[in-house]
């Protein structure tokens, strides 16, 4: 009996951890994006910055 609750609380936590560990995974995926499409932006920015001066000069 005392192996069934060992294996049931074994089998609980590794639910547990596993499904944390896909949450972390997906909020690093989210992250990734958001880093990629800040940066695109920036430097959309810094070519629409050096276009502007150099039709002034």
């Amino acid at each position: 009996m005392k192996i069934k609750w060992l294996s049931a609380g074994i089998l609980s936590l590794m639910f547990f951890f596993l499904s944390g560990c896909r949450l972390i995974g997906d909020i690093f995926k989210a992250g990734v994006w958001t880093g990629i499409l800040l940066v695109a932006a920036i430097i959309g920015l810094i070519v629409f910055l050096i276009g502007k001066m150099g039709k002034k000069g």
